[in-house]
């Protein structure tokens, strides 16, 4: 006789029929009513082609053949609880492979950071992956992406963590030896350090922001990159003054070895915003790792 996959539907009341040694308790233990599983049961009996109990006014008793059947089904529908409860831990347990887009600054904010998360969930893999560009993360296969600059429109999830202010800075050697510019106007006359957009080409502006008032400046010097890595080597080397991240200087600035030009237009900041799928709920590993990112960076400014 041919499997009717419509008999899994009546084995759970089965074993719970068996286990509680009634109708009436397995239907309280199952938020059924008596004649509900009793339908259950013979429904099941007819699927089966054997009678599995033999009902009396006063007991309930598996047959012979309703024993068999259930001595052979019991390890597949412990198996099934068993697959069950697991995949249900798998819903709150963090773990797996966690693939995150990054861009080479943000991937370098990020990962001397992870040792407390790596520490707290040893059953993670985290994969920092370095693009230039956001792309598709459901079609690439990453999980989420943290990214400098205002969102673009997608389908994507889009998290707010930090507004850092961009600094005007210079080493205290390039200072010493062509001094200190006190207004905007003055930036024209230096070396400076350019950079473009490595998502887009373009060369990024200087401006200077002071509350509303905003000056442009038309800043040139020897040197264009289009990372922020080889930007900061090059201002710590005393090539040229340098538009920075605050968050990328902080620790800089404070040991001297930069020094922040023109702090009083300082105004301007810069977002930094963590992407996922939009997908709900979100993965246990996805929301522990906003929650990371979070504890990292306070939104601020």
């Amino acid at each position: 006789m041919a499997f009717d996959r419509r008999s899994l539907e009546g084995l759970g009341i089965l074993s719970s029929v068996v286990e509680a040694g009634s109708f009436v308790r397995a239907g309280e233990a199952l938020g059924l009513t008596q004649s509900a599983v009793s339908r259950a049961i013979s429904r099941l009996e007819a699927r089966v082609g054997i009678r599995l109990f033999t009902r009396t006014a006063r007991a309930i008793s598996l047959t012979d053949d309703g024993r068999h059947f259930y001595q052979s089904v019991a390890p597949h529908l412990a198996a099934i609880e068993d697959a069950t409860m697991t995949a249900g831990d798998a819903s709150t347990q963090v773990r797996g492979r966690l693939r995150v887009n990054v861009s080479a600054s943000t991937g370098q904010l990020v990962a001397p950071r992870l040792r407390p998360f790596l520490e707290r969930h040893p059953d993670l893999f985290v994969e920092l992956v370095v693009r230039d560009r956001i792309g598709d993360l459901v079609s690439e296969g990453f999980d989420a992406s943290i990214r400098f600059g205002q969102p673009e429109a997608s389908s994507l999830k889009a998290r707010l963590l930090l507004r850092t202010p961009i600094v005007t800075c210079a080493s205290p050697e390039y200072i010493a030896r062509h001094g200190m510019p006190r207004t905007p106007g003055d930036i024209a006359n230096h070396r400076c350090l350019l950079m473009r957009d490595p998502s887009t080409g373009i060369q990024y502006g200087w401006d200077f922001v002071r509350g509303k008032k905003i000056v442009s400046v038309n800043a040139t010097g020897p040197l264009m990159v289009n990372e922020a890595g080889p930007l900061l080597a090059a201002c710590l080397e005393g090539l040229g003054i340098a538009q920075l991240l605050e968050l990328q200087v902080r620790d800089h600035i404070a040991d001297g070895r930069l020094v922040h030009v023109l702090p009083d237009w300082s105004d301007e900041t810069y977002p930094l915003y963590a992407y996922h799928h939009a997908s709900q709920p979100v993965s246990p590993k996805v929301r522990a790792f906003l929650a990371l990112l979070v504890e990292m960076f306070s939104v601020r400014r």
